[in-house]
């Protein structure tokens, strides 16, 4: 293990602190962290059974459909959407709803991302961002991965029902906003929406069959 003499620039006061940061070498990897063993077992092993809670992931999904397809009548929004190379269609991937875009699932869920967020003012969770910050999180935008994960794959032979989507949706929306009540990113100087990797990357592990150690 090295370790090395590091400084960090503190935001309040202009002071430099020095600090030690340590990294590992060795081959081994690691225990991950407590909070990361929960959220894999909230994904892999919590087993719902709130129809509240499915009800109100399926309203959301219904929600998150509207404003998107409704997203596309705006200029702006069309003209993000679509492939990186134009033409480009890729073979068993995504479909974007509302047009004849097929997309690798990265640049699906960005489509769907964009289309979700262009009009979808009201979906927001500020929890602990409002001690520095006005910026909320938007745990819909956790459905973009979710769709276009779940769309892709299932052309290559997998099986994905309505309930499994929902199901991904409250986990997404739990890990998210469990997260978020307790840390606020921005007062850290980091950015609120990496919540919403955390908690899609984590739904997306067990539709892509990720085993857990």
């Amino acid at each position: 293990m090295l370790t090395f003499a590091a400084c960090h620039h503190h935001r309040t006061c202009g002071h430099c602190h020095p600090a030690v940061v340590k990294i590992h070498t060795s081959s081994v990897c690691p225990e991950p962290d407590l909070v990361l063993q929960d959220i894999a077992d909230c994904v892999h092993n919590y087993n719902i059974t709130s129809e509240f809670a499915y009800e109100t992931a399926r309203l959301c999904l219904i929600n998150i459909i509207g404003c998107g397809l409704e997203g596309l009548r705006f200029p702006e929004c069309a003209s993000l959407m679509g492939p990186v190379v134009e033409g480009t269609v890729v073979p068993n991937g995504t479909k974007i709803p509302g047009t004849s875009y097929q997309l690798d699932p990265i640049r699906g869920a960005f489509n769907i991302g964009t289309m979700i967020r262009w009009l979808h003012f009201n979906d927001c969770w500020l929890a602990a961002e409002h001690k520095c910050s006005y910026h909320p999180g938007h745990p819909s935008d956790n459905l973009s991965a979710n769709l276009a994960v779940a769309d892709h794959l299932m052309r290559q032979g997998q099986t994905f029902t309505v309930k499994d989507i929902l199901e991904g949706t409250i986990k997404a929306h739990e890990i998210q906003g469990g997260l978020a009540l307790l840390n606020s990113y921005n007062c850290s100087g980091l950015d609120h929406v990496d919540l919403v990797k955390v908690a899609s990357t984590a739904v997306i592990s067990k539709m892509l069959c990720i085993q857990i150690l």
